[in-house]
């Protein structure tokens, strides 16, 4: 008799996460291994395939049955999900050919976005694609590897992203899903929902990309090489896969029109779900995890990697002192920010440190401080890295209002969430309420629920509402922060305009002095 316990694996940028559940949603063992992110120059982000994806999917797929106390063969269906888009040649045999160039906060293919435009045309590009081509979009920067890595390109029988490849090794089925494809771009007919060879002549060949399916389909079974790997029965069924964002936005029931989802992670991410097509050059349209849905996608390209950055260079007494066993750094430095005052005493932060994704679409933004004082501590600074974020997250749902697209609910997610004093800033900044549910696992568990809708273990999409998704908590807005962060919002905005020409200046002498 076949298993029905589910698994569900995401990779992410910095860890990869693995879940087992019931088709009831009940979690019976969790795992996660943590990984490095390579930056070999200003404005590029890899990593490796085999070495981090598919050896972490593998070691979860091996790790998450014996936790549980369960036999690899109690389990019934496997989902994945990734990090993306992201742009993985693979060799005929489906080996990599270099590091995957990653999702967006990868920036390197702007002269191909340029060259696109100019022999086709923004607008035809766009009318095609239904978002314009940014740092975000897969067909630019398979151009770059023709232009920049023409012996690479010349071997390159397949390309992939980061689901892809994992649902490659594990089945042998060379499959996208559907939300993965709009993201390659203007490869991608948005509204007919298929590869075109419209503009793909400079680009790729389109009967080389893979065949496309929905997040809750099966399109293969875990093959004897990928059950020698993993630990998992040979046969067990493998769906389609799709981004992180899209399986963490599943997770917590974002899943009908109006439902928009703020991932508080590496990257701040957002879904939001609507029932017809709708599109604004300064965000994605890109089709949902199933028939009949689209999503306006949007996100800013360092949100947690800043905080990140922040707590390694700012704070290493306090990641020494929780290496050896003392509280979380990042929930220390919450609560010093959580006794700073809204507007940090006057400070001022453009969280664009890997450039801007949406809405400005700007890979030569650079990060400030503005308002420094001598009198100003790393309290306040911390808290003004926080409402950096949340100033971001306004101009971007101010984006999806202004097309038409006005967000419901928003349901809010992510590592970042245990930063209850962040939550509190982007209500604050927003003027929002956010759905904060008690369970928030991330995009494994999305991914476990789409292997058993997939599967029919899980009958129908209701029962993620009914079963999966647990007691939510609301965070309100403070209405009088709100009022004065109206001011600083507005400050926000005008920062970037008026500092645009010398941040990419320094971008230019920051890349200057690289070698070639």
């Amino acid at each position: 008799m076949a298993g029905d316990l589910l698994v569900g694996i995401d990779i992410g940028t910095y860890s990869s996460k693995g879940v087992l559940c019931t088709p009831s949603g009940e979690v019976l063992a969790q795992q996660q291994v943590e990984h490095g992110l390579s930056l070999p120059r200003p404005g590029w982000a890899e990593q490796d395939a085999e070495a981090i994806w598919w050896a972490d999917c593998a070691a979860l797929c091996r790790a998450l049955p014996a936790a549980a106390g369960r036999s690899p063969a109690d389990v019934g269906a496997v989902a994945v999900s990734g990090l993306g888009p992201d742009l993985l040649p693979l060799d005929e045999r489906g080996r990599p050919l270099r590091p995957a160039i990653l999702y967006g906060i990868d920036t390197r293919a702007q002269a191909e976005i340029e060259q696109l435009n100019a022999t086709f045309g923004s607008e035809a590009l766009y009318a095609l694609s239904g978002m314009a081509l940014t740092s975000q979009a897969v067909g630019p920067k398979l151009l770059w590897l023709r232009n920049h890595e023409p012996e690479v390109y010349r071997r390159t029988r397949y390309v992939t992203t980061c689901s892809g490849y994992l649902v490659f090794r594990l089945t042998g089925e060379y499959v996208l899903d559907y939300h993965s494809a709009s993201h390659f771009n203007p490869l991608f007919d948005l509204r007919r929902l298929v590869w075109t060879d419209r503009f793909a002549a400079p680009i790729w060949d389109v009967a080389r990309l893979p065949r496309l399916a929905w997040a809750t389909e099966v399109v293969g079974q875990i093959s004897p090489a990928a059950a020698e790997d993993t630990g998992l029965p040979v046969g067990t069924p493998v769906t389609a896969g799709t981004i992180d964002a899209v399986a963490e936005a599943i997770s917590v029931g974002v899943t009908q029109p109006g439902d928009l989802m703020a991932m508080y992670g590496t990257t701040f991410f957002f879904i939001l779900v609507v029932d017809e097509l709708v599109s604004d050059p300064r965000v994605w349209a890109t089709a949902y995890a199933f028939p009949g849905r689209y999503s306006v996608a949007a996100g800013m390209a360092t949100t947690g990697a800043l905080t990140r950055w922040f707590r390694d260079q700012l704070a290493p007494e306090l990641v020494a002192a929780e290496q050896q066993g003392g509280r979380p750094a990042y929930s220390v430095l919450s609560d010093e920010a959580a006794r700073v005052p809204p507007g940090s005493r006057g400070l001022l932060v453009l969280p664009y440190f890997q450039g801007e994704r949406t809405p400005i679409h700007d890979p030569q933004a650079r990060g400030i401080f503005a308002g420094l004082t001598l009198a100003h501590t790393r309290a306040d600074l911390y808290r003004a890295v926080l409402e950096a974020t949340a100033y971001g997250v306004r101009h971007n749902v101010e984006v999806m209002r202004e097309m038409g697209a006005s967000p419901r609910r928003l349901v809010a997610v992510g590592g970042g969430t245990k930063s209850r004093p962040w939550v509190q800033i982007v209500s604050d900044v927003t003027g929002l309420p956010q759905d904060l549910p008690a369970q928030t696992i991330g995009a494994s568990y999305g991914d476990a629920f789409l292997a058993g809708l997939a599967t029919g273990l899980v009958p129908r999409l209701d029962n993620l509402a009914t079963d999966w998704v647990r007691d939510t908590a609301q965070i309100e807005p403070d209405r009088a922060h709100h009022a004065l962060y109206d001011e600083y919002y507005a400050l926000y905005r005008a920062l970037y305009e008026q500092t645009k020409a010398t941040q990419h200046r320094l971008a230019e002498l920051g890349a200057a002095v690289l070698p070639e």
